[in-house]
């Protein structure tokens, strides 16, 4: 069921949590769980539960707990091996006094402790209170599709929540700014974990549970992928043939598991591979009604309604499609207070819009989001192989000289960015693997950008692969074949801090939950068990996805340019946000809080507005990071 939580527990027994503090604390999240809330207060533990109801509505109230009451659980999220686990644990004596899929964690965990984990298979973020043991358990699914975050207060006492605002509600939480994660930020466009913008707030990362006993803590990770069973023998030794029916097989599985509700659902469509492939395995597992949603952008070339439409033909769905002009001013801030840290990827806006669009409708929604990450999808790929054959200096000056030719009045918008975002990540260091061509900001951008006082905080300016978490990830992309390597590295850190993030916060804002069939971990382990030359077959991207779904989706729309679900960001900075961009990126402002040199960022601010040049990422990224500082600092 799908839910926001938080709580609080103290390292020793001392007076009973109020309950109004959680209360308070559940308040701040209710747009995760509109129909219902749950209050656990027992000595030194405080569980509490905001609940959006999907499966078994009459009995699913959370916090749940076991027959004798000395389990307790808080749970985000959905267990689609429910029914399996729910059965096993009956024949071993357990009762169950629901139908839900929250109960078969405090009976698992009963049966087989820590363990119980690994037999879980969904997205989840869950918090388990053992009394016996006096010890709290807090766990994040394999993957990081659902959020948690904590803080450990001076006297030990932990607090945590599904999203910031939860633990910021909390009387004795300092706010202060994390100068590494604003570093980041600014770099990437998202904060990876275990960094929040907060000091002192942590993201658990996917993967890994957080054990709390009497004050400590300890993290562990129980779930990642091992590089040598990337490309195994087994694999290797199988024809194509025979590794897409398995493909095709596992894809359908996956989709028909989240099938599992009690309440309307639908998909996402928009008509790219990854979408249509749901849709298309959702008609053939039988789902009825099955009833799709898309949007597009009065600017035309932001639009791919034309493929949507054709894939809702295809496969005979209920579909729903409008054409929006988004109040940008409006829901620029209002999207920005569900974010609860900055956050500068565009897509986030129709990913809201359409989320809205579906709630109208369903209560549950399937997104096509993993694909590209586990199959090879994104441009950057291309980029880096590119750039392991020819010498850097000789494609930077191919393509500044094709940049000089068609200037971006003239050019589409697809090809001039593409151009642009190659020569960019020239300017970043090759041992930065295809990283450098998803970095906003260089070390010579920053050098200008960052104040005297901001590099001091920072201690120095580094480069991204020298610092968590991306040194550890670093040193382990060698033991991959070189693509497998790239695609790690985004399922450690841009799936789940950026795309992840955005699909949770964008669709939770509307009361809307989001199943993503691609991301099943039985998928993700053995697309990382292929070796890399299925995927990225010369610069063809996501082969051995495409040959497989050519049994089930129309050739157009598999072979199909990649287009990105954006928005005209670079044309808004320039109208609809331009007085908020100047109001919040104004001389007076930025002097006096002493982060940034003005003179640099004014440069930018006036070659954009001129359309000299496009510096769309950076100037939302640093107005983004002023209205949350205002907001919340």
């Amino acid at each position: 069921m799908m839910c926001g939580i938080c709580g609080i527990a103290t390292a020793e027994n001392r007076e009973t949590i109020p309950s109004s503090l959680l209360a308070s604390m559940c308040q701040t999240i209710i747009h995760r769980g509109p129909d219902d809330e749950g209050l656990f207060v027992e000595k030194n533990i405080a569980l509490g539960t905001r609940r959006l109801s999907i499966i078994d509505l009459e009995r699913g109230h959370q916090p749940l707990a076991n027959e004798e009451g000395s389990i307790w659980v808080a749970h985000n999220g959905e267990i689609y091996n429910f029914p399996e686990l729910s059965e096993e644990l009956k024949s071993l004596g357990h009762s169950f006094k629901t139908r839900t899929d929250t109960e078969t964690l405090v009976h698992s965990y009963e049966e087989w402790g820590e363990d119980f984990i690994h037999r879980l298979r969904g997205m989840f973020a869950f918090a388990l209170w053992d009394a016996r043991q006096e010890k709290l358990l807090l766990v994040r699914d394999r993957i990081g599709i659902k959020p948690l975050y904590y803080t450990l207060l001076e006297d030990k006492t932990i607090v945590f929540g599904s999203e910031l605002k939860a633990i910021l509600a909390h009387p004795r939480i300092n706010r202060a700014l994390e100068p590494k994660a604003l570093d980041l930020f600014l770099t990437l466009e998202y904060v990876p974990a275990p960094f929040s913008i907060f000091k002192n707030i942590y993201k658990l990362p996917a993967g890994c549970f957080l054990g709390y006993k009497r004050g400590e803590i300890k993290i562990k990770k129980y779930w990642d992928i091992e590089p040598e069973e990337s490309g195994v023998q087994e694999i290797s030794d199988q024809t194509q043939d025979a590794l897409m029916d398995r493909l095709y097989a596992l894809l359908k599985e996956s989709v028909e598991m989240r099938l599992i509700s009690d309440v309307p659902l639908g998909a996402f469509l928009s008509g790219g591979i990854d979408s249509s492939t749901i849709v298309g395995l959702m008609r053939e597992t039988g789902a009825t009604p099955l009833k799709t949603f898309s949007i597009g952008f009065e600017d035309t070339s932001y639009n791919e309604l034309n493929y949507a439409r054709h894939i809702a033909q295809e496969f005979d769905t209920e579909h729903k499609e409008h054409v929006l002009q988004p109040q940008a001013l409006e829901l620029t801030e209002k999207l920005i207070h569900h974010l609860d840290e900055p956050f500068g990827d565009f897509s986030i806006f129709p990913t809201y819009l359409v989320s809205q669009v579906a709630r109208s409708d369903v209560k549950v929604i399937l997104s096509g989001d993993g694909g590209d990450e586990l199959f090879g999808g994104y441009e950057h790929y291309q980029a880096q192989k590119i750039s392991q054959f020819f010498p850097a200096s000789i494609l930077l000056r191919r393509l500044n000289s094709l940049l000089k030719r068609f200037p971006p009045s003239t050019k589409k918008k697809g090809s001039w960015n593409k151009l642009r975002r190659y020569a960019q990540g020239f300017e970043h260091h090759p041992a930065l693997r295809h990283l450098r061509w998803m970095m906003f900001l260089s070390m010579e951008n920053k050098k200008d950008l960052y104040s005297d006082d901001l590099v001091q905080n920072l201690g120095r300016i580094q480069e991204i692969s020298e610092s968590e978490p991306f040194k550890e990830i670093f040193e382990t992309l060698e033991r991959f074949d070189s693509l497998n390597g790239e695609l790690y590295l985004d399922l450690k850190t841009y799936l789940p801090d950026d795309i992840l993030v955005k699909v949770d916060r964008m669709s939770m804002a509307v009361s809307l939950e989001t199943r993503v069939p691609l991301l099943d971990h039985k998928i993700v382990e053995f697309a990382f068990q292929l070796p890399g030359k299925h995927k990225l077959q010369g610069l063809k991207t996501k082969r051995i996805f495409k040959k497989t779904m050519e049994r089930l989706l129309p050739r157009k729309n598999i072979y199909r340019s990649k287009e990105g679900f954006s928005i005209p960001i670079k044309h808004w900075l320039r109208k609809e946000l331009k007085d908020l961009m100047s109001n919040y990126l104004n001389e007076r402002r930025i002097k006096e809080e002493g982060l940034f040199n003005h003179d640099c960022l004014n440069k930018m601010i006036e070659a954009h507005l001129q359309g000299r040049e496009n510096y769309s990422h950076q100037l939302w990224s640093l107005l983004v990071f002023e209205i949350w500082k205002e907001n919340y600092l």
